[in-house]
């Protein structure tokens, strides 16, 4: 921690790139610790933001102290990010990066810092190229915090966050080379939303055609089983226009779309 916050001080002015995840969220925290108001959290809206995450953002920058801001960000109007390739998250940061380098230079920022962390360098992120790009600097793999230490470190400091479960882009649950549209990020988002309303912290509804998959932890599987929540679950997701609905019985699994 010692460390992250000497990283933030000798630079003048910083735009955090901020979803609101335990990992962005620490590196707005300790910024805006070392910065104070030199510091600017910035998150990014557009149909592939899963329902509520702004909301939630916005209360957890609140209790931070940073400044707070959000740009609106069209990676749905590219049609390299629609078609849904491998290199579609790339796209998608590509944009966000854009946005966030005018951002800095209109607030008179000297870098743009995201949240990634050493684990990320082992998984598969086209969005990093991007960053690569665009001069995006990465403090937590700069100083060496693996995810596990992240959540650690976010829980010393009092994030409120600290344990939120593992978030992604709604694009995330398509498989790779399905087109996807602004509907289908709709649709999923409020799938998504019927799961957490139960109480599944962590879900995911992967879509292949008009079958569902449901992904909550391993430990919460038989949840899904007791009948007034297969009741509700098969219904809304019905009602959705998904025609049959399933659950993986392996549980949540990180990216278990990616090649």
């Amino acid at each position: 921690m010692d460390a992250l916050q000497s990283w933030f001080e000798p630079l003048d002015r910083v735009v955090v790139a901020y979803s609101g995840g335990t990992d962005s969220t620490l590196v707005a925290a300790v910024a805006a610790r070392a910065l104070r108001d030199r510091a600017l959290a910035v998150t990014a809206v557009s149909p592939s933001l899963a329902p509520g995450e702004l909301e939630e953002a916005r209360a957890v920058a609140r209790r931070l102290g940073i400044d707070h801001r959000t740009v609106r960000t069209r990676e749905v109007d590219k049609p390299e990010y629609l078609a849904n390739g491998l290199d579609r998250c790339y796209h998608c940061k590509t944009e966000l990066y854009d946005v966030l380098a005018a951002v800095a230079a209109g607030a008179g920022a000297t870098a743009v810092v995201s949240g990634a962390n050493v684990d990320d360098l082992a998984d598969f992120r086209p969005g990093l190229k991007a960053a690569e790009e665009h001069g995006v600097r990465h403090p937590l793999v700069e100083v060496g915090f693996s995810k596990a230490e992240v959540r650690e470190a976010a829980r010393a400091l009092g994030v409120p966050n600290w344990d939120k479960p593992a978030s992604a882009c709604l694009s995330s649950r398509f498989a790779y080379g399905v087109r996807i549209s602004v509907e289908e990020l709709s649709r999923v988002g409020r799938a998504e939303l019927v799961l957490r309303d139960l109480g599944f912290r962590q879900c995911r509804v992967r879509v292949h055609g008009d079958v569902v998959r449901i992904e909550v932890d391993a430990d919460q599987v038989v949840r899904l089983a007791e009948p007034e929540a297969r009741r509700v679950v098969v219904d809304a997701l019905k009602r959705l226009g998904y025609r049959y609905v399933t659950v993986d019985l392996e549980g949540f699994r990180s990216g278990s779309m990616n090649p």
